[in-house]
This record gives C-alpha cells, sequence and structure tokens, in this order.
C-alpha cells in the first residue's frame, strides 16, 4: 500500500505550459512544510470498502420498506427531517466543490490524493442523504415538504441559515474556507453531535434508517480529519500562518457552534418524543461529544505548538448552551414563524415540559407559558398565527454574520458596516463581519478573505409583504392550492389546518432590520440598549428597570 501511495506522487507534476488560473487564492504560506498523508489511502482500498458500506445501506433501505418501518416512526421527528435532509447534502455537496480549491493552494501531492477522495465522498454522503429523503417522500403518510425540499431551504425563514453555513466552505480564503472552517472544526468537532449523537435520536423515535446512513458517513469523517490536520501541520510550520491561524479558529469555532448547535440542538431537543429521564439531553451530548472529545483532546494539545486556541470561545459555547437557553431560543423562534417554513411543527406536551424541568431546571418558567401559547393558537379559530399574536414576546433581529437571529438579548451588538447598521447576535458576529472578513487584518494584507455581503436576511426580502403572498412565493402552498404545507399541529383534518385565506388577513411583515436603518441615531441607541434588557425567551423589557 505504501508503495502504491508513493507511485501515485509521480503522476503529480507542475504545469510549464501555461500559467494557472488560481480563482480562489490564500493568504497562506507552506514554505517550510513537511509534506506527509498520515492516512495514505489509495482508491484500490477505497472503492471495495465503500462497496462493501453502500450494500449494508441499500440493504437497511429494503428492509425499512418490507417491514413498514415508515408508519412506526415518530410524526414529530419526521417532520423535523423536512428541514434536516434538505440542509444537509448542500453542505456535503459544498464540501466536495471546496477539495479543488485545496489542489491549488497545498503544495502537497500526498494530500491531493486524500483531498481527491474526499471529494468522491461528499458526493457519495450527498447522494446516499438524498436517496433517504426519497425514500421517506415516498413512504411516509405526509410527503408534502419532502417532495420540493431542495428547492425549498434556500427561501425558507429557518434553512437561510444552513445555507450560510455550506456556503462557507466555498467562499473566501481556499485554506479558511475548505481547511479551517470545515476540516478542522465542522467534521473534527460538530460531525460528533450531528453524525453520532443525532442517529441516537432517530433511533429511539424509530427511524432505523438515518443512523444507518449518517454511521456509513461519519465512518468517512476520519479521513477528512486527516486531512485536516495534516494541513493544519504544515500551515504550523510557517510562523508567518499563526495569526491567520488564530483568526479562523476563532471565526471557524463560534459560527460552526452558532448554526450546528441551533439547527442539531433544536432537531434533537425538540424534534423527539422520547422523554426517558436517563436520555442524555444535547447539553449533556455536547459536552461529551464536543468539549471532551475534540476540545480536550484535539485542540487543547496544539497549544505545544504556541497556537493560542479560543478557549474563551469555548466556555461560552457551552454558557450559551447550558445558562442562556441558546437551542431553547432558536427552538421557540423556529416555531415562532411556523407558517414560513415547509413542514409540520408539534407543540410541546405536559410530558415534554417534564422533561425540559427536569433536565434544564427553570426551563418552564422562561419558556412553558409560551409553549402553551403555541398549543392554545395551533387550530385556526379567527385568531391570527402566533407571529401576529401579542404572546408576550418581541421579533426578534437576524445576526448579520450567522443568520441565527440575536436571540440571547443581552448579547446583541449593533454596529455600522458597509455603510449599514447592522446586528449580530454576539459581538463575536460583529468582529467576524466588520474585523476578520476584511482585505486587512490588523495590519496585514488579507485580499483573499473576502466580505460577507448580499440580501443576507429572510425578513428583508420579503419586508412590507402581506403574509399569503410570502408563503405563496416560497411555494409552501398544499396541492389544493390554498392549505399551507407547514401547520403547527400534527393533525390533518383540512378543517383544522391553516390556509391562505388565514395568512390574507395577518398584517404585513416587517423587516427589524429595514426599521433599524430607518432609525435616527438616538432612536437606534433606545432602542438598542431596550432589546438588551429583553429576555430571556424574548419577552419585552422590562418597563421598571
Amino acid at each position: 500500500m505504501a508503495k502504491a501511495h508513493q507511485k501515485i506522487q509521480e503522476l503529480s507534476w507542475e504545469p510549464q505550459y501555461h500559467e494557472p488560473y488560481m480563482k480562489y487564492g490564500t493568504d497562506y504560506t507552506f514554505k517550510k512544510a513537511q509534506k506527509k498523508d498520515p492516512l495514505k489511502q489509495v482508491l484500490r482500498s477505497y472503492f471495495p470498502m465503500e462497496e462493501e458500506k453502500d450494500h449494508r445501506v441499500y440493504g437497511a433501505q429494503d428492509g425499512a420498506i418490507r417491514g413498514n418501518m415508515f408508519r412506526q416512526v415518530q410524526e414529530r421527528w419526521l417532520e423535523w427531517q423536512k428541514l434536516f435532509l434538505s440542509i444537509i447534502p448542500l453542505p456535503e455537496i459544498s464540501a466536495a466543490r471546496s477539495m479543488p480549491m485545496l489542489f491549488h493552494v497545498v503544495p502537497n501531492p500526498e494530500l491531493h490524493n486524500g483531498q481527491a477522495i474526499q471529494m468522491i465522498d461528499e458526493v457519495r454522503h450527498s447522494t446516499i442523504q438524498q436517496n433517504l429523503k426519497r425514500l421517506y417522500m415516498n413512504n411516509y403518510i405526509d410527503p408534502a415538504g419532502f417532495n420540493n425540499s431542495l428547492r425549498n431551504f434556500q427561501s425558507d425563514y429557518c434553512g437561510t441559515i444552513g445555507r450560510q453555513f455550506a456556503e462557507g466552505f466555498i467562499t473566501g480564503d481556499a485554506i479558511t474556507a475548505a481547511s479551517i472552517y470545515l476540516t478542522i472544526v465542522a467534521e473534527t468537532a460538530f460531525t460528533n453531535t450531528l453524525f453520532v449523537a443525532m442517529p441516537a435520536e432517530a433511533a429511539a423515535n424509530g427511524d432505523y434508517l438515518l443512523p444507518t446512513v449518517f454511521h456509513s458517513v461519519q465512518s468517512d469523517e476520519s479521513r477528512h480529519i486527516s486531512n485536516g490536520y495534516a494541513t493544519l501541520l504544515m500551515a504550523l510550520s510557517d510562523e508567518d500562518n499563526r495569526q491567520l491561524l488564530e483568526r479562523d479558529l476563532r471565526y471557524a469555532w463560534w459560527n460552526n457552534h452558532r448554526v450546528v448547535d441551533a439547527a442539531i440542538g433544536t432537531f434533537i431537543e425538540y424534534g423527539t418524543k422520547d422523554r426517558r429521564k436517563d436520555r442524555e439531553s444535547y447539553a449533556e451530548m455536547w459536552r461529551r461529544w464536543i468539549y471532551d472529545d475534540y476540545y480536550r483532546s484535539y485542540l487543547l494539545p496544539l497549544e505545544k505548538y504556541g497556537l493560542v486556541i479560543p478557549h474563551d470561545l469555548v466556555e461560552e459555547s457551552w454558557n450559551q448552551i447550558w445558562n442562556k437557553g441558546y437551542v431553547h431560543e432558536v427552538a421557540q423562534f423556529f416555531a415562532t414563524g411556523w407558517c414560513a417554513n415547509y413542514w409540520r411543527i408539534d407543540g410541546m406536551t405536559d410530558e415534554d415540559f417534564e422533561w425540559f424541568e427536569y433536565k434544564y431546571p427553570g426551563w418552564y418558567d422562561r419558556y412553558g407559558k409560551w409553549w402553551e401559547n403555541y398549543n392554545r393558537l395551533a387550530k385556526p379559530n379567527g385568531h391570527h398565527a402566533i407571529v401576529a399574536e401579542d404572546v408576550d414576546y418581541v421579533y426578534p433581529h437576524r445576526c448579520w454574520t450567522c443568520m441565527v437571529p440575536c436571540l440571547v438579548r443581552e448579547d446583541m451588538v449593533v454596529d455600522k458596516v458597509d455603510g449599514q447598521w447592522r446586528t449580530y447576535c454576539h459581538e463575536v458576529c460583529r468582529w467576524t463581519d466588520a474585523e476578520a472578513f476584511r482585505p486587512v487584518y490588523q495590519g496585514r494584507e488579507t485580499p483573499n478573505m473576502g466580505k460577507l455581503v448580499g440580501h443576507r436576511e429572510w425578513e428583508t426580502l420579503y419586508h412590507g409583504w402581506n403574509w399569503a403572498d410570502v408563503v405563496q412565493d416560497m411555494g409552501f402552498v398544499r396541492d389544493d392550492g390554498k392549505t399551507l404545507t407547514a401547520q403547527p399541529h400534527l393533525d390533518l383534518d383540512p378543517k383544522k389546518m391553516w390556509t391562505l385565506d388565514h395568512m390574507r388577513r395577518m398584517p404585513h411583515l416587517a423587516s427589524p432590520n429595514v426599521i433599524l436603518n430607518e432609525m435616527s441615531d438616538s432612536e437606534r441607541e433606545a432602542f438598542a440598549a431596550d432589546y438588551n434588557r429583553q429576555g430571556p425567551a424574548g419577552r419585552p423589557a422590562p418597563t421598571d428597570a
């Protein structure tokens, strides 16, 4: 095998007949780097292994169809899969597209071999995940949402968050995007909750196919982790890269925490019907899989190379999850705008309340009343959808960087960047947009870094629209042409489902960001102070403070 791996390098050459076009450059340098691939896998061993894994995946799918698994899975769980399985193929494809970016900037024929195999991996992952979604669509009791989710998620109230995450693998500095953000943080740290913790929850809800598919994916991650680690060691060999590495570790850690914890935390905690007290909560899973297994065993040892590790951000991430209710705030936001989604969101029951209070003491005081209002307003009965009703909840501002709203109100930051007033969910997201993603970083030229630009906020795209027109424009309507794909309950009785007529009566949608930019300086300052005093759970600021 070692001889075959060595032979592959002999096939590499530097083109002398033209100047290669560098579309995705990097500000990193690799002048002094040792060039070794720690895994040394070749296609001769790779394809038989993947073939065997595919046989197992497709065999399990055949068994699920014959055993009628789809009628035994918890509905609450499968509804959330309409969002999850529409998003997840895009990060996989983006990861595949990011590998050629590394071919150009990492001068290492050994690693090019590993990156080429990773590119094949990522395409395979996307394929089996989309096939899983197709099986759900063909066999689940309510296919609406599965049938057009590839088109839906890119414009959805929640799905746009996942889109910015996936596009982060292929934009900006090639090493920042495809190596630090993707392989060193996303794959090495956060796939632990994505591909290990989440499949366990799927099985607890009667879904045995998702674990089969996702464990097949996760078993490839060790190869990707090796690619990332080898590139990291190459970068560390050149002292000039240290400043960029420390910048990118801060950005990559925080953005992964904001997006992956928001999504997977919500799926696991609010998509499950398994309320056994001895089941691990998302916070407990996070502590085990990310804090202990990644931070303490992978990230901390890098200090021996003199690298400054973002200890403060790791601790703040835990603080957000455990003390500031980050996952619960996100789940509440997702459910607030249920009508702008394409899946049904089940309300919480007394059994759910009891479990949350057991796992997260104080949960009911923060979120219990709001979920009771969610249940009260679930069936149309002369009232508006909950987003347009007075339920002691202030609609949040979006974070310009991670696009998860500023849900922990005390952390929200306002800044004027590129001539526009923007809100950020945390100071680190402000730093990412205003300082890290800039052509100059701490006095150093970083022309490859790029900017966070474009129409990033879902609300701004639909500012001033009627809600019925918003839902129609996104295409989230069932085959009868009037009933919403999304519903705030799991009852498929047509008389209990919301229609476009119900949406038509609601006030028009208003973008918080547009309103922010129309304020005077004094109004904006007062607004920010009031916003920081709001919450938890989005409650208005106390009037007597």
